[in-house]
């Protein structure tokens, strides 16, 4: 079964343990907790209505409906006992606290039964539920499209050391790429895919899910750009444990059904914090754009009578994954401005207008943005999207930028706060720096930092 069938049918299965284990506890608390008659009453109804929805909401932002193929049973546990530690007491506060009862001993017995019977029923029904999909790979019917990049004597050691396992390790096989264009010692037991130079390609063309880097030593310097090619991808990396001294800080061990690799974590971010992080981006921007429909209108008309030219600029950007998209901004220039071909504006640029340079030292040429954090193009904190004319340049003196695609570019960005604008590539791969940092390092707590400080850049008007 798909991934996303996969993650609607847990979904469901959810729904329909929440409405039953409500509906158990309501019976046990009316009947053996209160002995009184049973009766549905409007918090019975209520509690239909809000409670699948509260526990899939929190399930979510836990990461549970992600890719429940790599979920394991002691994961599950964990998972559901937490979610039942924030769930409960909610609705016990929210749904129970009010009731008129004889004896104050009956919330408590309340709150032991709310827990248990939603706790116990959860963790079975998804036990029962994970134990299949486990059965499923350790039997080689279900798993992840597997690529291994390397076809020298080590990625041969690689492969039979994972299909001789007594037990399925997930990976479906799909072939291997080189290097050199010579090791292809894999050739008689995997499809060869062809050279690591087409591998975003080659990933993209066949689905790939897993990455296994295999390669000898000679060709260790080749790993770090390598990594900064395909990491944040919806896809796994793992490499050989005599690698780990070239990544050290961020990898974690992972022994996954006996084969013991290195995987290569670029999440800083836990997932429950990128759920919220979503939803702020949303809300605010959403607040943003109404208190700004003034500052928008006064802008506009500013813009209009500083030259000739539309309002606002659009311009292409390569955004999350490499995705082009198109950003949103005030004009600040003249029209006819890059005639001469893509160009980085510096302090005393000619090109801007008045107007444009009192936007830009208050940054008020980036408040349409919003629109395209709504969009999904963006969020209020990540790394400045580039044109892909920059990126290239930058990509051949520093290929680690490519990282910085892996994630939501932003409004504003660490690298934008420290540094500012950059004028030229030399600045670029310096503002990079401090985005590689946010990137490694991110958290809620951290974009907070950063959109504080911004606030204050633009009361400042301290923008560069």
């Amino acid at each position: 079964m798909k991934k996303k069938s996969l993650a609607f049918l847990l979904i469901f299965i959810d729904w329909v343990v929440a409405i039953i284990a409500w509906s158990c506890f309501y019976y046990v608390r009316k009947v053996y907790v209160e002995n009184t008659p049973f009766d549905y009453e409007n918090t019975f109804y209520v509690g239909l209505a809000i409670i699948p929805i509260f526990w899939i909401f929190i399930f979510a932002i836990q990461g549970t409906y992600h890719d429940i193929r790599r979920l394991y049973r002691v994961k599950v546990i964990s998972l559901t006992f937490i979610g039942s530690l924030i769930v409960t007491p909610t609705l016990f506060f929210a749904l129970l606290l009010d009731d008129n009862v004889e004896d104050y001993k009956h919330y408590y017995q309340s709150a032991a039964w709310l827990f248990g019977i939603h706790f116990s029923l959860f963790l079975t029904i998804r036990l029962i539920f994970v134990s299949i999909i486990v059965k499923q790979i350790h039997a080689g019917k279900s798993g992840f499209k597997t690529l291994i990049i390397g076809g020298s004597d080590k990625a041969v050691d690689v492969y039979n050391e994972i299909t001789q396992l007594p037990k399925g390790s997930g990976h479906l096989f799909v072939g291997f790429v080189n290097l050199n264009g010579i090791d292809r010692m894999l050739e008689d037991k995997l499809a060869y895919l062809g050279h690591a130079d087409n591998l975003e390609k080659i990933i993209h063309d066949h689905k790939i899910e897993e990455v296994i880097i295999a390669l000898e030593s000679v060709e260790h310097n080749k790993l770090k750009s390598i990594i900064s090619r395909i990491e944040g991808r919806e896809i796994s990396i793992k490499i050989l444990p005599d690698m780990y001294d070239i990544v050290a800080g961020s990898v974690k061990m992972n022994n996954i059904f006996g084969a013991l690799l290195i995987e290569v974590s670029s999440h800083a971010m836990p997932i429950w914090q990128l759920v919220i992080k979503r939803l702020i981006d949303i809300s605010l921007s959403v607040l943003a754009i109404f208190l700004l429909i003034p500052v928008y209108i006064v802008l506009s008309i500013a813009v209009k009578a500083s030259s000739p030219g539309p309002i606002f600029f659009f311009q292409e950007r390569i955004g999350y994954n490499g995705k082009p998209f198109r950003i949103i901004k005030f004009r600040t220039m003249y029209l006819g401005a890059e005639k001469n071909g893509p160009q980085l504006s510096s302090a005393s640029d000619s090109r801007i207008t008045p107007i444009g340079k009192f936007m830009r030292k208050l940054r008020l040429d980036e408040f349409p943005q919003f629109v395209n954090v709504l969009k999904g193009d963006m969020s209020l904190v990540g790394p400045r999207p580039e044109r892909q004319y920059f990126i290239d340049k930058i990509v051949a003196i520093e290929p680690q930028f490519l990282q910085l695609t892996k994630v939501r570019p932003g409004i504003t960005s660490w690298g934008q706060v420290k540094y500012g604008y950059a004028e030229n590539v030399d600045q670029m791969i310096q503002r990079m720096k401090y985005d590689l940092l946010y990137l490694k390092n991110r958290t809620l707590a951290i974009d907070f930092k950063i959109m504080l400080y911004t606030v204050l850049i633009v009361i400042k008007a301290k923008g560069k």
